[in-house]
């Protein structure tokens, strides 16, 4: 995006030590060493309400949630950054629940011209405890970022995902450190290229 200020990433773990939260620190320090700013929002620690389904947002893509809590510095950084990175463990299938609740408060994000996450790159970091992406009930929530990300007109640059279940086990898991590190780079890459 013309004119972007960085890297957006939304950290929805509860756990400060988890393996997402790990994970993101890897993604944060390829993006930097590609020379990109971030900003980091641990969604467990701020006061995010659920939507009220009240509509407000919806009049333009100028307006933001009509909720005055914590989602208001996150707008504001979503709005100026040219990628956006979503990061949660997988519970129960989906997505964390601080995590859902972000996502439901992005509809504040769009109106009729629109939404401010058309054109954005957009990264997902998803770890679950299961075997795989089927046995863990990721898929479910990939398939939700792939279906609302091709809505919507965003770039999906990458889903990282993977599993970890012992708090700090992702560190033994070359590949999915590896590959957060790599997405960082690559969103600072495109990052610098559409400034």
């Amino acid at each position: 995006m013309k004119g972007s200020t960085g890297i957006t990433v939304v950290n929805g773990s509860p756990r400060r030590e988890g393996n997402t939260s790990i994970l993101v620190e890897r993604l944060c320090a390829g993006a930097r060493d590609g020379g990109a700013a971030v900003d980091v929002f641990r969604l467990h620690d701020l006061a995010i309400r659920p939507c009220q389904a009240c509509g407000a947002c919806g009049q333009s893509v100028e307006e933001d949630c009509v909720i005055a809590d914590d989602m208001q510095p996150i707008y504001r950084s979503i709005r100026l950054a040219g990628a956006l990175v979503i990061a949660s463990p997988i519970y129960w299938w989906s997505v964390s629940a601080q995590t859902k609740l972000f996502v439901d408060r992005c509809e504040a994000l769009g109106g009729p011209e629109g939404s401010v996450l058309r054109d954005k790159r957009i990264g997902v970091i998803l770890v679950y405890g299961g075997k795989d992406a089927v046995s863990s009930g990721a898929v479910n929530a990939i398939r939700a970022f792939q279906d609302a990300f091709r809505y919507l007109g965003s770039d999906l640059v990458d889903i990282v995902h993977g599993s970890a279940w012992e708090a700090g086990a992702v560190r033994e898991n070359v590949r999915l450190m590896e590959e957060a590190y790599d997405l960082g780079r690559k969103l600072a890459q495109l990052e610098s290229r559409g400034r």
